[in-house]
């Protein structure tokens, strides 16, 4: 690393130079895909720089913004900290209370917002934000009567930025000189399962070599193609849509809306690609439903091919010895059904793909990788600047999250805790030294709240669930829920899946039906149902589940250390999770300790024996109004099977 890159302006200038012509962005508008070369990004980040220091911006000042995936908004991170300033992405799905938070905690002075919808949001909490002192807003539409005495348009600044060139140019490139390798890069809050948002505070080192040495993991080069459309608060976003892109010089897609994702997706091709758990869920539950619609030969021939596909394919992803007629037998299924599904996914350039944020069930994992996906799992958090763990290629396992990134140290204490140490280890917790302190060590140790063991002969790192979850059951066998609740989520008509038992005789569960999973199949078995809570609780519903959960168990029970997380009684919920009634954060994690006190009425019913459940519920309407609405749910029991007595050895 030379002195030359200390921070992510640094890398900007020379692609500006070296990767001039090349395209650093692309934002489908419109159905029309519109492209910026790196000089070009350059000039517009330049430019909105200029501005932000002639409206006021002082170095070490915080700038929020809200918004979905555009490149205006990447830039606009970039301007801010080319002026010396610090960059705080935020949640455009978040309600106003936590902006509010946000915006307070950090003090921004700026927000830049990207319509009419989030710079109603800051509106509305801005009284109570004394040191906000302006609102920059990407789309004027719906704005024009607004009060502008605080609200300026992107394209206004970035004008008044191109004016004010000559007189403030010397200005710029002495704080854009001035940034130095232990300076704030960006600020990212956590998800908060716990309790608040933690804001987590990373430096242009922790960025900048995380970035080149997760590059240099995977061999990344200035010709991959990422789609950005996780959303930009995320660390994972930011990592990949600036870090990596800006190190590397490859090109960030930005999709028209989360609508036309998929659409955008194929179009593009990634060559790069990560999405959580979730996605890939979702894009199985799709596949799913077709098929069900399919003709009897067509679904006869998916299901053919794609058991080969389970069988031989990891093998042939990672150069193993297959014998010649499964070999044959594959390049037929690629022919017919492998590389057409692919395209359907947007996956078929897929070279380097990954999955983190939460563990993502072993049969979803096997069923990508047999299509032929180089599909991989990492381990990491905000703190760590994500990288804590990657797979090598040809060492990719569904039951471990790989061997430590390059630079990074792992250690394993008398408790079971993961601690790691690294160049990308953050900062601090903005305003927080306690969290500091009790999170990272003097040494640079940082805890990271979960469970795991490293294996011996491999080298790879097993995480078992997090720290505060894993427990015992009533008998001294391991609890952990995470490890069911994958299982359970494979299936694409379970879309959510929150076991208990810490200190029990046994575990529960409450399942989430998949509205469109289940809503078609209703559709075409001729159910009739007026609304989620009722398909939820219909009998037919009712017994799929009941299936699903033995044939979870029955696997559960093969597995020694955990046979005893089988799930002996379930509910399925009258209402899907949601991230605005506090039941998941916003990177869709499930908040545990809140759902336990929220429906401890339905816990109580699942372990006290009874059949059914009368319940209220406060919810939250996408308008943000609260109301409740009340059900009477069925309890259902499961079979349990013995455990599989294993040889110790193995």
């Amino acid at each position: 690393m030379t002195e030359t890159f200390v921070s992510i302006p640094a890398l900007l200038a020379r692609n500006a130079v070296q990767y001039a012509d090349k395209t650093a962005y692309r934002e489908k508008e419109f159905g029309i895909w519109q492209s910026w070369s790196w000089s070009e990004t350059a000039g517009e980040i330049e430019a909105l720089a200029l501005g932000l220091i002639d409206l006021g911006l002082q170095p070490g000042e915080h700038v929020a913004l809200l918004g979905r995936n555009r490149p205006a908004l990447y830039w606009a991170m970039v301007a801010v900290q080319c002026a010396g300033a610090v960059p705080v992405p935020l949640y455009h799905d978040a309600a106003a209370e936590e902006v509010a938070y946000a915006l307070d905690h950090c003090g921004a002075v700026f927000v830049i917002a990207a319509d009419q919808e989030q710079v109603d949001k800051v509106a509305d909490i801005a009284s109570g934000l004394p040191r906000l002192r302006q609102t920059v807003y990407l789309d004027g539409r719906g704005l024009r009567r607004y009060d502008h005495t605080a609200l300026t348009s992107y394209a206004d600044i970035q004008e008044r930025g191109r004016g004010a060139k000559d007189r403030l140019g010397g200005e710029l490139k002495s704080r854009r000189d001035a940034l130095g390798y232990d300076d704030t890069c960006v600020m990212l809050y956590t998800s908060g399962t716990t309790g608040r948002p933690k804001g987590v505070v990373l430096s242009n080192r922790n960025i900048v070599e995380s970035s080149r040495n997760s590059a240099q993991f995977d061999r990344l080069t200035r010709d991959e193609e990422v789609l950005a459309y996780l959303p930009i608060a995320w660390v994972g976003d930011f990592i990949f849509s600036i870090g990596q892109a800006y190190w590397t010089g490859f090109c960030v897609n930005c999709p028209e809306s989360p609508e036309t994702m998929m659409t955008d997706l194929r179009e593009i091709g990634p060559t790069y690609y990560f999405a959580p758990p979730r996605v890939f869920e979702t894009q199985l539950t799709s596949v799913m439903i077709r098929m069900e619609d399919a003709t009897w030969g067509k679904k006869w021939l998916f299901d053919r091919c794609m058991a080969l596909a389970r069988k031989v394919g990891p093998a042939i992803l990672d150069g193993r010895p297959v014998g010649m007629a499964d070999k044959l037998a594959y390049r037929l299924g690629e022919l017919l059904i492998y590389g057409p599904l692919k395209n359907t996914l947007g996956l078929s350039r897929v070279r380097v793909g990954y999955t983190a944020g939460e563990a993502i069930g072993p049969e979803l994992f096997d069923f990508y990788r047999g299509l032929g996906i180089n599909l991989k799992q990492l381990y990491g958090q905000t703190e760590a600047s994500v990288f804590i763990t990657q797979q090598p290629d040809n060492e990719v396992r569904s039951d471990t999250v790989g061997v430590p990134s390059p630079g990074v140290e792992l250690r394993i204490d008398d408790g079971g805790e993961v601690y790691y140490r690294s160049p990308g280890s953050f900062v601090e917790y903005y305003k927080n030294p306690e969290s500091t302190a009790s999170t990272k060590d003097a040494e640079g140790w940082v805890a990271t709240g979960d469970a795991g063991f490293i294996e011996e002969e491999s080298g790879h790192l097993r995480i078992i669930d997090r720290a505060k979850d894993v427990g015992k059951l009533s008998d001294g066998r391991m609890f952990a829920p995470k490890y069911v609740e994958n299982k359970l989520k494979f299936y694409p008509s379970i879309l959510e899946a929150v076991v208990f038992g810490a200190g029990r005789d046994t575990c529960c569960a409450f399942l989430n039906i998949d509205l469109t999973a289940v809503g078609n199949w209703a559709e075409r078995n001729n159910i009739a149902y007026g609304s989620y809570q009722e398909l939820s609780q219909h009998p037919r519903v009712l017994e799929a589940m009941r299936d699903h959960v033995r044939e979870v168990n029955e696997s559960v029970s093969a597995d020694p250390m955990l046979s005893g997380c089988q799930v002996s009684r379930f509910l399925v919920l009258h209402k899907q999770l949601d991230a605005d009634d506090g039941e998941l954060t916003r990177t869709q994690k499930v908040r545990r300790r809140i759902i336990e006190e929220k429906y401890g009425d339905l816990i109580d019913a699942l372990y006290g024996g009874q059949d059914e459940i009368s319940t209220e519920t406060e919810v939250t309407y996408e308008d943000g109004r609260r109301g409740k609405i009340r059900a009477r749910l069925n309890i259902q029991d499961a079979e349990i099977f013995p455990a599989e007595q294993r040889i110790a050895a193995q």
